[in-house]
């Protein structure tokens, strides 16, 4: 056999097949090296040599595959070498965004209307939050003004007024005691209780949440943090209100505590005391303490007794978080938990309450009307403020009826034409 009959028969290349893998587009999804390497050496059985290219554009959208077929008549042996042209992605894949980190290399970037609406929605987020802060300083910024440079009204005194006559004592309830009790304890509760519903909740919509979800800077917010920020912000809320409902009464009325004349010491314009027969059954009422042994906070504080602010802090901690659990606290393990529950808040602020006349830090009056104000604005609170109950307007409504014919039908009775 000849030689070009030779070299024909064992050449696995033919012109038709050259000429339709010349110039074929290659789509960058659907074809990589790897694949056409197989591809070519199944065809042929010759190895492939990868040479680069230095003219190719890093971000072409296609790649060439060119073969080329180069005969060597003076030893009649067909050598065939196939180059294979592939632009390379390595760019695009060294600099994709973060937002394409979860996505495949090739896959397009976000739209511009999908991060200006992610952009307004953070800006959305953000003016919320802001908006409730400024409101929680106005409503605090005053408590904190009548604390440093508030004066109450100056009160006269009988020198022989039995009530003012008992001696100072420490407080059995303190003030770290009373924000423990009045505010990290409701706090703690709620956001125990929100973590133990998000779950609930998970675990019966099998971790479908269909509700409303808050996403801020690519971060889906958990359910339960946005509960305990709605409802850890309202019962704050409800606390400033109620603190400045309490010092506004204290200073505008300027009661005297038990303890007045042990704490004050007072001397009349004239020099004169209490002491002096002179000032026995006169309303006195041009006076300076002497206050010895007495702190300037405690001469302050000796006209500040109505309404006991322990009382009314206390209060409104234990009422809201009651009703707060009567609302959102539905295990079933046992009935009278919630109420065990509710029972121990409540006597926590009740005995609050009675330690203040017993530390003759004010009078029984003066806890009586810090309690009433400190439950009113729980109530107020929960049920006007805060979305523990569910929303009159979207409940189903029913109207009672007003006679006898709002309840059975009408019919019309005729008889003789009538």
């Amino acid at each position: 056999m000849s030689n070009d009959s030779s070299a024909s028969e064992t050449t696995p290349l033919r012109r038709p097949e050259e000429e339709s893998y010349r110039h074929l587009p290659v789509d960058e999804n659907s074809l990589t090296a790897s694949v056409t390497t197989k591809l070519l050496t199944s065809r042929n059985g010759l190895p492939v040599a990868s040479t680069s290219h230095n003219g190719v554009k890093s971000n072409a959208r296609f790649n060439t595959i060119a073969v080329a077929h180069h005969g060597n008549s003076s030893n009649n042996n067909t050598n065939h070498n196939i180059e294979v042209h592939l632009t390379a992605a390595s760019d695009q894949l060294r600099h994709r965004s973060p937002l394409d980190a979860n996505h495949s290399p090739f896959t397009p970037t976000p739209n511009v209307n999908y991060l200006n609406k992610m952009d307004t929605t953070n800006k959305r987020i953000l003016c919320r939050i802001g908006l409730d802060v400024l409101i929680l300083i106005c409503v605090l910024f005053p408590i904190l003004c009548f604390f440093l440079w508030g004066e109450s009204y100056k009160r006269g005194f009988f020198c022989d007024d039995e009530s003012l006559m008992h001696p100072f004592k420490e407080s059995t309830i303190n003030n770290f005691l009373l924000y423990l009790i009045g505010l990290v304890l409701p706090v703690v509760v709620i956001i125990i209780v929100e973590i133990i519903q998000s779950r609930h909740q998970e675990k019966i919509s099998n971790g479908n949440n269909t509700g409303r979800r808050y996403v801020f800077m690519d971060y889906e917010i958990p359910e339960w943090l946005v509960q305990c920020y709605k409802k850890i912000g309202v019962f704050g809320f409800g606390a400033g209100v109620g603190q400045l409902t309490t010092d506004i009464a204290k200073y505008s009325i300027g009661r005297l505590r038990p303890h007045f004349f042990a704490v004050c010491q007072p001397i009349m314009a004239d020099g004169t005391t209490c002491a002096d027969a002179i000032n026995q059954g006169k309303y006195i009422t041009n006076f300076h303490c002497a206050g010895v042994g007495s702190s300037e906070r405690m001469l302050k504080e000796v006209s500040l007794s109505f309404p006991s602010g322990h009382s009314s802090f206390t209060f409104y901690g234990m009422v809201y978080l009651a009703i707060y659990l009567q609302c959102r606290m539905t295990w079933r393990g046992s009935k009278l938990m919630r109420h065990f529950l509710q029972f121990i808040g409540i006597m926590l602020a009740w005995y609050t309450a009675l330690s203040r006349v017993s530390d003759y830090k004010h009078h029984w009056s003066d806890v009586l009307g810090g309690s009433l104000i400190g439950s009113i604005v729980a109530i107020v609170v929960t049920n006007y403020v805060s979305d523990l109950f569910p929303n009159k307007s979207t409940s189903k409504s029913y109207v009672l009826p007003t006679c006898t014919r709002d309840v059975t039908p009408q019919t019309t009775l005729s008889s003789n034409g009538n």
